[in-house]
C-alpha cells in the first residue's frame, strides 16, 4: 500500500477517523481480556496497513500476552505492555491526525 499514495491517504484517513477514541474504548475493556483482545488486534492491523510498524509490533506484543492469558499460559499481563501500547498510540495517531489535517483542502495544502 505504500507505493500507492492515494490508498494509503485512504486508509490514513481511515484510521484517524475509526481510531480516534480508541483509547478510551481500550481502557474500558481492560479487565474482559477477550474484549480488551479484540480492540489490540484491530489495533494492530490498522497499524500495519498505515505502516506505523512500532504501533503495530507493541499491539502485537499485548495481544500475544492476552491470549496467553485467555489460555491460562500466563497469570497476568505486565503494566509495561499496556504502558507502552498506549504511548505508541499516541504518538502514532497524533501525527497521523496532523498530517491529514495539514493535508485536507481546508488547510490550503491542496489535494492528497
Amino acid at each position: 500500500m505504500l507505493d500507492q499514495p492515494a490508498l494509503w491517504w485512504q486508509a490514513l484517513g481511515l484510521f484517524v477517523a475509526h481510531f480516534a477514541d480508541w483509547e478510551q474504548a481500550w481502557q474500558a475493556a481492560i479487565g474482559d481480556d477477550g474484549l480488551e483482545q479484540k480492540r489490540v488486534h484491530a489495533l494492530r492491523s490498522a497499524a500495519a496497513n498505515v505502516g506505523a510498524q512500532a504501533l503495530s509490533e507493541a499491539a502485537a506484543s499485548l495481544e500475544a500476552q492476552l491470549l496467553k492469558k485467555r489460555a491460562g499460559l500466563a497469570a497476568s499481563v505486565p503494566d509495561s505492555l499496556r504502558a507502552s501500547l498506549q504511548a505508541s498510540f499516541r504518538q502514532t495517531w497524533r501525527s497521523a491526525a496532523e498530517a491529514w489535517q495539514a493535508a485536507s483542502p481546508e488547510s490550503g495544502a491542496g489535494s492528497r
